[in-house]
């Protein structure tokens, strides 16, 4: 369960921008709790309608002059890419340039294998093949050695990149990129693929016209696919770039519209995310990102299908590998509980597939609400990934744990690491020592709504009118709204019962509202009740019928008090590591045995989800710690499982009684009350 945080923006704020900005109260509303405070305000970052001048970032000059001499004087010319969508894109846009204009060029992506960025080998490689010039793309800015080795080999550099600079800038004629420390340039947040599109434009001599015409699509793609904030000039890019995947002839864009089941639906940001983007991807983690790379230079539709179906077969054999980890780490966590119960989730399997570990890291996170290090040992090395939210630094988790790790990497909400042989003990222990420093009360998980809803709100008109917000993305999320004292008319499942839908009534509206990956059983509301939804906006059109869509993204009842449930789970785990408690919490967790009775003879014969037991209880007498220790009491004699995959307790047929004072959790709980 997620803690939820409702915004209440500014009334005068959202007068304001709903009659400066010509928006409808809804859009409004989430431009204000975006922190929009001005019609002015929201011009600047969202109303972009051009990319600035190339030449403002500092050395692209530099790289066009030493790029355009290169291709004057016969030079071949190594486009150095990177294996994820952004680098491919990059290095797409860039070689069929390159190609176009003329030039002996060829490119470069490494392998996962190999690493991040440019490598010794592969610097020899491209020297063995004649090049006198590489040209980075989505990378170069920290490779100081491998520079230097460049020029050793008698090859020259010039980096473009879009990540942040460190300490030394490295030794090349160009050095492009927004974030360096001496770069004034107006818009800083571009992917790669957008910095290898303006080089493009400033190689054309600054005009942006066949630039956007030939690449605005990859560059859209690569920039929802980096997960780069889209605002100013990206919102711009993407927008241009999704009307031409709209109405591409691109073969590769065709064939993996295709692929996606996109071919008669409007492509948006979503389905670059979610549908097309993985399948890039899956090409450097499953296979070579050389395979996409060829699919976008290639120009007939047939080739291009072939390679987009074999995308297609690595991203699902990527999905299937990345469910039989979090299957396999479920089962772990099923045996052995207290690897979730700590303020940090560390867990490590044997030849766990590197390139979806970070993947799986987010997961579990996003399953227990907890910062999450996975790592995998591969032929004696332990190499993994982390991510973690709010407050919570993986950085600087990490730099605390330095003395058991050879290497890591990273930034506050994700990193990577290699641990010392025999050090993995030793980095839990550290990893937990810095959580409890640094976070004596650990962040929660949030669910945040942007604004209240309220019933004159909800109609199609006013919904369309969010459609002016986008494309959605980083730092422009769609926004989510809160509705209070939602009453619950009936509920239908959907497809089987994977999902449900609820017909519901706010205030005098009545609508309904859809809730996926959940059936009618495992809600926690039922028909009658009285409930509060956090949700996102649509509008369905059915046979000529236009109707309000509602996306419910959290449902509780409305009487639920989210303070008293967080501070419970977070005194029970705290317990069960081990942590001194203020003595009068243990008479106020330790359940007595008629309220161990009534949890156990509530569980139906097909189980249910832990929360959703807890809620239907509904008894004032049984807190959540207590029920927290009587449902551990139940779990260690056996007489439920617990699975965590579906946080679902289920009934054990046992044929003798169990002692329930044995239970090693009220044992320790009685031995504290004092």
């Amino acid at each position: 369960m997620k803690k939820w945080t409702v915004g209440v923006p500014d009334k005068k704020t959202v007068s304001a921008l709903m009659l400066g900005c010509g928006v409808s109260s809804l859009a409004a509303s989430a431009l204000a709790a975006k922190g929009y405070s001005s019609p002015e305000s929201v011009a600047e970052r969202m109303n972009t309608d051009e990319l600035s001048d190339p030449f403002l970032i500092k050395d692209m000059q530099e790289a066009a002059d030493t790029i355009n001499s290169a291709i004057e004087n016969g030079e071949k010319i190594c486009i150095y890419g990177d294996y994820d969508c952004d680098g491919i894109m990059s290095t797409v846009i860039l070689y069929s340039y390159l190609m176009e204009a003329g030039a002996d060029v060829t490119y470069y992506i490494p392998e996962r294998s190999e690493g991040y960025g440019l490598n010794m080998k592969a610097i020899d490689k491209i020297s063995d093949g004649g090049v006198t010039l590489i040209v980075t793309v989505d990378n170069g800015i920290s490779a100081i050695p491998e520079a230097e080795y460049i020029y050793a080999m008698g090859m020259k550099l010039v980096v473009t990149d879009h990540h942040q600079q460190g300490e030394q800038l490295p030794k090349a004629e160009a050095v492009v990129d927004p974030h360096r420390h001496d770069c004034f340039s107006t818009f800083k947040y571009m992917c790669g693929a957008g910095i290898a599109l303006k080089l493009v434009a400033a190689l054309d001599g600054g005009d942006y016209t066949m630039a956007l015409e030939q690449f605005g699509d990859l560059a859209a793609i690569a920039t929802v696919a980096d997960i780069v904030s889209l605002t100013g000039e990206n919102r711009f890019l993407v927008s241009y770039g999704m009307e031409l995947i709209n109405n591409t002839d691109r073969p590769a864009l065709m064939a993996l519209k295709e692929v996606c089941g996109l071919s008669d639906r409007s492509v948006n940001t979503q389905s670059i995310g979610f549908g097309i983007g993985p399948r890039i991807n899956a090409a450097g983690r499953f296979g070579s990102p050389r395979a996409a790379a060829e699919l976008f230079l290639c120009e007939d539709y047939d080739e291009a299908m072939e390679a987009a179906r074999e995308l297609d077969r690595l991203n699902n054999m990527r999905k299937d590998t990345e469910n039989t980890i979090v299957s396999e780490i479920f089962s772990m966590i099923d045996e052995s509980p207290d690897l979730v119960r700590g303020r940090v989730i560390f867990l490590c399997g044997k030849n766990w597939h590197h390139g979806v570990i970070g993947i799986v890291a987010s997961r579990i996170m996003e399953h227990f609400g907890k910062p999450c290090f996975i790592a995998s040992e591969t032929e004696g090395e332990i190499r993994g990934s982390a991510r973690a939210f709010g407050e919570f630094s993986v950085f600087g988790a990490l730099s605390a744990c330095s003395e058991s790790l050879e290497k890591f990497g990273g930034h506050p909400a994700a990193g990577g690491f290699t641990i010392k042989e025999g050090k993995a003990d030793r980095f839990r222990q550290l990893l937990e020592e810095y959580a409890l420093e640094n976070h004596r009360t650990m962040p929660v998980m949030e669910l945040k709504a942007d604004a209240p809803l309220t019933p004159q709100e909800l109609n199609v008109q006013n919904i369309k009118g969010l459609d002016l917000l986008e494309p959605f993305g980083t730092d422009n999320e769609k926004p989510l709204y809160y509705m209070e004292n939602v009453q619950i008319l009936d509920i239908f499942p959907l497809s089987d019962g994977a999902h449900s839908k609820l017909r519901i009534k706010l205030g005098f509206t009545q609508a309904e509202a859809l809730v996926f990956r959940k059936s009618p059983d495992e809600l926690i509301v039922s028909k009658g009740d009285v409930c509060d939804i956090i949700a996102s906006l649509g509008v369905n059109e059915y046979r000529g019928t236009v109707s309000p869509a509602i996306i419910v993204s959290g449902i509780r009842p409305h009487s639920f008090q989210q303070s008293r449930y967080f501070a419970a789970l977070s005194a029970f785990e705290a317990f069960l590591r081990g942590e001194e408690l203020p003595k009068s919490y243990y008479s106020h967790m330790y359940p007595q045995r008629e309220d161990v009775v009534k949890i156990y003879k509530s569980i139906p014969d097909n189980g249910i989800c832990m929360d959703t037991l807890y809620i239907k209880l509904n008894d004032s007498n049984i807190n959540y710690c207590k029920f927290c220790a009587a449902a551990e009491a139940l779990r260690q004699l056996g007489l439920v499982t617990v699975s965590c995959a579906e946080s679902k307790i289920k009934r054990v047929r046992v044929t003798q009684k169990a002692d329930l004072g044995s239970a090693p959790v009220l044992v320790s709980l009685k031995s504290r009350l004092g």
